[in-house]
């Protein structure tokens, strides 16, 4: 059974493309309604479309009405219809016919008006849609795998935690450069640097998510947690219970803390290539860095939390970080020493060593995608399931 539509949107029916795009963003998500403002207003025609894409992706691997069979029809459909090869009216339509109460209204909303977010992706420049297209593709096909295997006893390595998060952030790191260098050719001058860092820029955004809503994914029976990080410290994913405490999870917690950590000081690295005269693009990545930065201090200070409520930044918090990085944006030594200041007292894994990591992560992915190019269609699902077994 699906929801009615609101009134809101059966008034604005007749609105542009691109007014659909930013009426329905603030509904879907409340950070990125925050910080795609700051971009110039092509840039964020380009970087609202590819977050509403991506969180059509999400909203058909996470509806639960949907057999895995089904969820993986409905990703490849939604990949072609991205890719141009089909058209998004009739995979709109039967979507929302199948999505469950368990789906927001402001998902059910934005799934009825694909069609609308591909008439903008379709006046993108060529670059632009190429960009979003591999993003869309890279992100469809990974996480599809990994939600297949979820379960509350956790992933079974740390590569793998990298490998989840390039899939669901880390190539959305890489689009993003791609995109801030087609508005650019200042930031384009500096493409190749900012690719290196732009996986753990992402994976350390969305690791600290991850962190954040442990409890709440548990809740729905997944974890994105690691064994074998909290093997060391003697603890057993599957049995862990937000009602005993146990000190050995919570330096478990930590050690994730400190990667997250590590990978935002590589965050910080990017932001600060981008040229200072692009002061929307700065912008747009330090107040997500600075967000994260505090999210992390928080679960820092109370490492018995039993819900992402509990740690989340306050509205006074958000609005100082706000103040603050606009005041320094062009100046990169107080950037920095603001960054120390929301940073003092966090554990920290070795930057390098994170970002290592995550470009291993990117450069497997990336070599999976060029076999899965070259398999026969008819064989890619036997491969998918080879490797999960």
């Amino acid at each position: 059974m699906t929801r009615p539509r609101s009134a809101r949107f059966q008034m604005d029916t007749g609105n542009s493309p691109a007014n659909f795009q930013d009426q329905i963003l603030p509904d879907v998500s409340r950070t990125f309604a925050l910080t795609i403002p700051q971009l110039p207003l092509r840039l964020r025609t380009a970087v609202t479309n590819a977050y509403l894409l991506c969180r059509i992706a999400d909203t058909i691997e996470d509806e639960p009405a949907l057999s895995p069979t089904e969820t993986r029809l409905f990703l490849q459909r939604f990949t072609a219809v991205v890719r141009g090869t089909e058209t998004a009216g009739p995979l709109a339509r039967e979507l929302v016919r199948r999505l469950s109460e368990r789906t927001l209204p402001a998902e059910h909303e934005l799934v009825s008006g694909m069609e609308r977010v591909i008439e903008v992706t379709a006046g993108l420049g060529g670059a632009e849609r190429a960009a979003i297209q591999r993003c869309i593709e890279v992100m469809c096909h990974g996480m599809h795998h990994f939600q297949q295997t979820a379960s509350v006893a956790g992933l079974a390595r740390s590569s793998d935690l990298d490998s989840y998060c390039y899939y669901v952030a880390g190539v959305v790191g890489e689009m993003l450069t791609e995109l801030f260098s087609c508005h650019s050719p200042a930031v384009a001058a500096q493409r190749n640097a900012l690719q290196e860092l732009s996986t753990s820029f992402a994976e350390g955004l969305q690791l600290t998510n991850i962190i954040k809503d442990f409890w709440e994914d548990r809740s729905r029976g997944a974890c994105w947690f690691p064994r074998d990080l909290f093997a060391r410290h003697g603890v057993e994913l599957a049995n862990v219970s937000p009602q005993h405490f146990d000190a050995r999870f919570q330096a478990g917690v930590r050690e994730l803390v400190a990667v997250a950590h590590g990978h935002l000081r590589n965050a910080l690295a990017y932001a600060l290539l981008l040229p200072a005269r692009e002061t929307g693009i700065r912008l747009f990545c330090l107040w997500a860095i600075g967000l994260a930065v505090l999210t992390l201090r928080r679960i820092d200070a109370r490492l018995n939390y039993t819900s992402g409520a509990q740690v989340k930044v306050s509205h006074s918090a958000v609005l100082l970080t706000r103040l603050c990085t606009r005041a320094a944006v062009r100046n990169d030594r107080l950037l920095r020493r603001l960054f120390e200041h929301a940073a003092r007292g966090l554990p920290l894994a070795a930057p390098l060593a994170v970002r290592r990591a995550a470009t291993r992560a990117a450069a497997a992915a990336r070599a999976e995608r060029e076999e899965r190019l070259w398999v026969p269609a008819e064989r890619r699902s036997d491969l998918s399931e080879s490797r999960a077994r």
